[in-house]
């Protein structure tokens, strides 16, 4: 039975729901001397036409196969290795981490009064094996005001969250219904993510 992971994500909110399910886990993460050839930004992007599961699928693969050549690279101790992405989707169209505080009140303009989705994949390599799930929740958001959006993109904290929100912070004021995964929200669904690890031999 495993007593540890890897886990590939500079989110400390995945890290604190880890910590929830009571899994011992390091952070594997880029570092400037090794990694300087990891280029996240590119990964990130989205191939013309594709849906938003495709995408959220295919970026956490990606981001996967770095954190599995990054641990081969450093001759670390064998262990699972778990990534996760987040994306928010207004139909078709994919909300990824706002450019800066404009971009960030435009998406959420965009997004207020609005039912939108927001999809989590999580990935789990153990050994040469994969295993993936998807959580899919829709959140709904209230009408908001120009002056609520600029307040709230002045305290700094839609910046590096997809769709410019985050639920577990203040933007919890503007949403008046959710369906689906409170945690998968936050980046990390709890329920699938504890069926991946039991499937894994961890003791969830």
């Amino acid at each position: 039975m495993p007593d540890f992971l890897y886990l590939a994500s500079q989110s400390p909110r995945r890290s604190q729901l880890l910590d929830q399910l009571g899994v011992r886990h390091a952070l594997l993460l880029p570092n400037a001397e090794g990694d300087s050839f990891e280029d996240a930004e590119a990964i990130e992007l989205q191939l013309p036409g594709e849906a938003p599961k495709a995408y959220v699928e295919r970026v956490t693969g990606l981001k996967l196969d770095a954190a599995v050549q990054r641990h081969a690279r450093r001759s670390l101790p064998a262990a699972p290795i778990l990534c996760s992405d987040t994306t928010v989707a207004l139909g078709r169209r994919i909300y990824g981490k706002p450019e800066d505080a404009a971009d960030a009140a435009r998406m959420l303009a965009e997004l207020a009064g609005r039912s939108h989705r927001v999809l989590t994949a999580v990935a789990l390599q153990v050994g040469a094996r994969r295993l993936a799930a998807l959580s899919v929740s829709t959140v709904q958001f209230a009408a908001l005001t120009p002056g609520q959006i600029a307040a709230y993109v002045a305290t700094g904290e839609p910046l590096g969250k997809a769709g410019a929100y985050a639920v577990q912070g203040r933007a919890g004021a503007f949403i008046p219904m959710l369906r689906g995964s409170y945690s998968g929200i936050m980046g990390l669904p709890l329920f699938e993510t504890a069926q991946l690890l039991r499937a894994a031999g961890f003791a969830v």
